[in-house]
């Protein structure tokens, strides 16, 4: 490899591009798949989940044995390069077994416990994004930048899971819509966060999202101009806060963020 990053990065890019028509077999045949809840009845997986991670595992170890692997249906497997990928094969399992076109493969490159590239793979509309750290922001090769719009005129996603307190979210929803704010959710929290570098959603707030639905994400929005809160440990995700400028103010505040901490 000559730049280990943009290698890596444009090898992830075809893994991600052959997982996505991989995926969407799978969700033209969704009928047919076994569905089974994990930590509850929202947390579901299928065959689907498990064979397009097992694909972009294989690819990966081919092409970069060294490199740890963290999946979430596969769990951490160790490496001795110092990067590790972050892998969530669909991230939006319930939209993709109801048919909705809301999932996409997202898949982060860590090095040093700081993301260096990301890519997110979105069938159902012939789109990928795909960033590197100080190298921009893209959907299909062309650059992208966060929403100029405020918490008033754009729309901002809230995310929530069963790890997440419901009384806490409906009172952010509530605030948000008090506030002139529109509320936007459709179930896949990275397709959320790079739909926030896209300039199409002014931000995003979950109270906590696992690496592998949020890295890819987080890096697309710093790339395109937008604000990220940090991580605590990359490999263990946390809270999610990510806005344009001039809707992260007024989200921090919703969300009840302490302003100032990034």
């Amino acid at each position: 490899m000559t730049d280990p990053i943009t290698d890596r990065l444009a090898m992830a890019r075809q893994i991600a591009a052959e997982a996505g028509q991989v995926a969407l077999g799978f969700f033209n045949m969704r009928d047919q798949l076994v569905i089974e809840a994990k930590a509850s009845p929202q947390d579901i997986v299928s065959r689907a989940d498990r064979e397009v991670e097992d694909l972009i595992r294989s690819r990966l170890a081919e092409t970069c044995p060294d490199d740890a692997i963290l999946g979430e249906e596969g769990g951490a497997t160790g490496g001795r390069s110092g990067f590790t990928w972050v892998i969530d094969p669909i991230d939006g399992t319930s939209p993709f077994l109801a048919g909705l076109p809301h999932w996409c493969i997202a898949i982060a490159l860590v090095q040093d416990e700081q993301t260096v590239a990301g890519v997110i793979e979105v069938p159902m509309a012939g789109e990928q994004f795909h960033s590197s750290r100080g190298g921009g922001a893209f959907i299909n090769d062309q650059p992208i930048r966060v929403s100029t719009g405020t918490l008033r005129d754009t729309l901002v996603a809230i995310g929530a899971s069963h790890r997440t307190d419901p009384d806490h979210v409906a009172q952010v929803i509530g605030q948000l819509m008090r506030d002139g704010g529109i509320f936007y959710r459709n179930g896949s929290g990275a397709l959320m966060l790079a739909s926030v570098a896209a300039g199409r959603l002014g931000g995003y707030y979950e109270p906590h999202m696992h690496p592998w639905d949020c890295l890819a994400g987080m890096l697309m929005v710093e790339e395109a101009g937008g604000r990220c809160a940090p991580l605590a440990d990359p490999l263990k995700g946390g809270l999610i806060l990510t806005a344009a400028p001039g809707v992260w103010d007024d989200l921090g505040r919703v969300a009840g963020w302490e302003k100032g901490a990034a």
